[in-house]
């Protein structure tokens, strides 16, 4: 398992070994001592979430109210897409700041966002399919959105006229969000993933 952190701080993407034979191929996208070792605590998953999308659907930009928050561990099923995260945590030494990996069936990486970490993604193929691993049940009054077409935080999406949901489509700017004080303070969630 190759790990790199990246440009959002406490997020890494993990590689796995993918094993191929005449049968066809065997793959592990999470494995706990490598994460371990990299995040220096267990991922403790309450829910795993499924999303197949059509080339052109951008889902999310997309956090958890913390607490109680929500961290996420993400793997590309079938398909291609580009997953992006914003940290959106106040105080965070990389606060406003966003990365971006291409996830893949071929490779089978996975990301892992840490508590207060937005996210989204961008689908490349048609029936792409993206595995959440979560480390709280979905409740539809702690999540938010923010506006991932945002001029502001400047994402890299592949495409100009992407497919949004209703709800994504109409989600506030960075700005405004900001100005609500609805975004996670970095120390709730630095405390929340301690307990």
């Amino acid at each position: 398992m190759q790990v790199r952190e990246l440009a959002v701080a406490g997020a890494f993407t993990f590689t796995p070994d993918v094993h191929t034979d005449e049968r066809g191929l065997f793959v592990a996208p999470f494995q706990e001592p490598a994460f371990l070792q990299a995040v220096g605590e267990r991922f403790s998953v309450a829910q795993i979430n499924y999303s197949r999308s059509a080339r052109g659907v951008i889902r999310g930009l997309h956090f958890t109210r913390t607490p109680p928050g929500q961290s996420k561990y993400v793997y590309c099923a079938a398909g291609r897409a580009l997953d992006v995260m914003v940290d959106v945590r106040v105080g965070s030494p990389t606060f406003g700041k966003w990365d971006a990996v291409e996830l893949d069936a071929e490779s089978f990486g996975g990301v892992y966002f840490p508590l207060g970490v937005a996210h989204s993604f961008a689908v490349l193929e048609d029936d792409t399919v993206l595995a959440y691993m979560v480390s709280s049940s979905y409740v539809p009054d702690q999540e938010l959105a923010i506006d991932p077409l945002d001029p502001e935080l400047g994402l890299p999406w592949p495409q100009s006229d992407p497919i949004l949901s209703p709800r994504d489509r109409a989600a506030a700017s960075f700005a405004e969000i900001t100005a609500q004080g609805l975004l996670p303070r970095y120390e709730d969630c630095v405390r929340q993933e301690e307990a």
